[in-house]
């Protein structure tokens, strides 16, 4: 445990911004979950509404440094590659 009153906040600090970091990731998986099942039931536009939606919260959690910004693009750019086979089948 911290001495220091300033190490004291900074305790309380961590621990609020870790709560925050893990709800952005955990509505990040969430969203990433709901695109895959689009794509696995063949719904085309219900995947790119979650694709949209996805790339929403990624770009955001990248620019509170959440998700690196290349975790962000990979996300994205892998997930949008699926769903435009899936357009093109269809």
């Amino acid at each position: 445990m911290a001495n220091i009153r300033s190490s004291e906040k900074d305790i309380r600090r961590t621990q609020a911004r870790t709560a925050r970091n893990q709800t952005v990731k955990s509505r990040i998986r969430t969203l990433r979950k709901k695109v895959l099942s689009a794509v696995e039931k063949g719904d085309a536009a219900a995947a790119n509404t979650s694709l949209n939606e996805l790339a929403s919260a990624a770009d955001k959690a990248a620019k509170t440094k959440v998700l690196h910004k290349n975790t962000s693009s990979r996300m994205k750019s892998r997930l949008a590659l699926k769903v435009g086979a899936l357009t093109k089948k269809a």
